[in-house]
């Protein structure tokens, strides 16, 4: 497997509640896609060891979708997770850092796509992750 691939951002808001943003599936729906011309209609979270994490996205016009599904491998509430998909793996850091949340995603690359486009991909995602959940702050 390939070095894996770090994104992170920081966001203007408590661990807590980017915690809550992240992981609630009714949260998850408002954030999970890179670009406006997709969306996130569906969303499941079991949130422990072993259980299931589910997203459906797709193009708004419906010309393309898929489903994005994981189960955890560990899970340290309120602070950090793994999960496995597709024999990849992801770990997700929520670091309280001078009054605001340090998101950190490290994750496997796949070998189909550039690493490059693989990076910016996950960044526009959790860049809108970004832009929603300080929204939720006012």
């Amino acid at each position: 497997m390939s070095q894996k691939i770090v994104i992170q951002t920081r966001i203007n808001a408590p661990k807590s509640l980017v915690w809550e943003t992240y992981t609630q599936p009714q949260h998850v729906m408002g954030w999970n896609f890179a670009d406006p011309s997709w969306h996130c209609p569906h969303a499941e979270n079991d949130l422990r060891t072993g259980g299931r994490y589910m997203a459906r996205m797709e193009a708004r016009d419906g010309s393309y979708g898929f489903d994005f599904e994981a189960i955890y491998t560990e899970v340290n509430l309120g602070e950090r997770f793994t999960y496995e998909f597709g024999g990849r793996f992801a770990t997700v850091d929520f670091k309280e850092a001078e009054g605001q949340t340090e998101l950190t995603v490290t994750f496997d690359p796949e070998n189909e796509n550039p690493v490059e486009l693989q990076r910016q991909g996950w960044q526009s995602i959790l860049n809108n992750f970004k832009a929603y959940c300080e929204s939720k702050t006012n």
